[in-house]
């Protein structure tokens, strides 16, 4: 464990700035879209409209998070059910895995409690709420539900380009356009979280604790569900980076060098992967 944060502890710190910056721009896009301060619902009444707004401007943030070089360093998880996952399939070593999620709950209460201290007022408004996850109308067990369905079927995209020649470099915008989706389609029924420490940080924050047990319950099981039926394809798997295809360091059990081999063919030496 020591020797483990000793050497991996600046992966340790960009995930949790990572989520961090998740949180502040999950906040910063409510209050821009549905803060009475800002005119937006007067000038575009339908919810759907903003809905779909919000979804693009989620899905821009994904993609940053994963392709930028801080993304590139960590992997970009920013998710304690994805960094799970990778564990029970190998690829995650059990010290990483901890830090890893600590510090993605560590940072969505840092990150969010920061933007609480900047615009206490506005991120408390009704309309915005702290950006918090909540079951809708139909329920708690409809949005646990629809909080695993759709964990599941991000995890098992994820996996699959993640682990295919001449798509994995694509596995950031594949998770952005399902995010995009999962907003504008599922949200009403749960939030749209998919992200233990994503709801986290305004359950903390906000003293927002309603169906909490959803947004820590239903991704976990749906993502290690999805590296469960992944593994009984019997399809060989990488590493647990979303994005490889840079010279940054990989402190996973990281075989990505088979992979960028099978993209370069037969008749090329693909490089291999910087490791810890």
């Amino acid at each position: 464990m020591l020797r483990a944060l000793r050497t991996h502890w600046p992966e340790y710190l960009i995930e949790g700035g990572l989520v961090a910056f998740c949180l502040i721009a999950a906040g910063l896009i409510l209050i821009a879209i549905e803060s009475p301060a800002f005119g937006v619902p007067d000038a575009i009444p339908n919810s759907l409209l903003r809905r779909g707004l919000a979804a693009l401007a989620d899905g821009a943030v994904v993609i940053a998070t994963i392709y930028s070089v801080f993304g590139q360093r960590s992997g970009a998880h920013t998710n304690p059910a994805v960094t799970l996952a990778f564990l029970s399939l190998g690829k995650v070593r059990s010290p990483d895995a901890i830090f890893y999620v600590l510090a993605q709950f560590a940072g969505a209460v840092a990150g969010l409690g920061l933007l609480a201290r900047l615009v206490p007022r506005w991120l408390a408004h009704p309309s915005v709420n702290y950006a918090a996850t909540l079951p809708g109308t139909p329920g708690p067990w409809v949005a646990f539900a629809a909080e695993f369905t759709i964990a599941f079927v991000l995890m098992l995209v994820v996996l699959h380009v993640s682990n295919t020649p001449h798509l994995s470099r694509w596995t950031g915008l594949f998770s952005s356009l399902l995010m995009v989706g999962f907003v504008i389609v599922e949200a009403p029924l749960s939030g749209s979280s998919t992200n233990p420490a994503r709801s986290f940080g305004p359950e903390v924050i906000g003293s927002i604790w309603t169906g909490w047990w959803i947004y820590f319950a239903a991704p976990i099981l749906a993502t290690q569900a999805a590296a469960w039926v992944f593994r009984r394809s019997e399809r060989k798997i990488y590493c647990a980076k979303l994005h490889h295809h840079n010279g940054e360091r990989c402190i996973f059990n990281c075989e990505f060098g088979q992979l960028a081999a099978l993209e370069a063919g037969p008749d090329s030496k693909a490089p291999q992967p910087s490791e810890s």
